[in-house]
């Protein structure tokens, strides 16, 4: 893969019980890009990944989310798990860290349950988004148009529903990282 990446600062955000692959391949995808990815996580020192049935990994945390800066980033990951997006929504500290990169227009990509958050940041309303499918009724309330489609963008946002998506969503979430600001308004 071409270096497209090269010299862009990615924050991948995460809380115990991450989905292991959700964090693991796409972050790969975007180092192998020449992107810098910082973990960055309410946890100190590692974060316990799920691994589709029983806890997994752990990961070492770049960068406390208590002194985390969204300005010093150029894009947001948000890998999904059940509970990891569940934490964060109801981390007001999370929850401003993507708002400020909602409201700067800086692309995130989402994957499965990874949109929770999004929600709770008031991220979603009139974009077209994907999802694992039990939160399609969460985003459609939420004001956003939910399609069962693999991968999805919309104006710098880009979701998948699930680990299968992995190759389609870390092909649309580099192209729209590289691309960068998208105007939100």
């Amino acid at each position: 893969m071409a270096q497209t990446l090269t010299g862009k600062k990615i924050a991948i955000l995460v809380e115990k019980g991450f989905e292991q692959v959700e964090l693991e391949k796409p972050k790969a995808a975007l180092e192998e890009a020449g992107a810098q990815t910082h973990v960055i996580s309410p946890q100190s020192g590692k974060v316990k990944a799920w691994d589709m049935t029983d806890w997994g990994k752990e990961f070492d945390v770049d960068q406390d989310l208590k002194t985390a800066v969204a300005s010093d980033y150029d894009a947001l990951l948000l890998p999904g798990g059940v509970m990891n997006p569940d934490y964060l929504r109801a981390n007001e500290q999370a929850v401003a860290f993507v708002r400020a990169f909602n409201d700067a227009g800086k692309p995130i990509a989402a994957i499965c349950h990874g949109p929770w958050t999004l929600i709770e940041a008031q991220a979603v309303s009139g974009k077209k988004m994907t999802s694992w499918p039990s939160l399609r009724t969460d985003l459609t309330n939420a004001g956003a148009n939910w399609v069962d489609e693999e991968v999805v963008t919309d104006n710098g946002l880009v979701t998948s529903r699930k680990p299968d998506d992995i190759p389609a969503f870390n092909k649309k979430m580099i192209e729209e990282f590289a691309e960068g600001k998208h105007d939100r308004a």
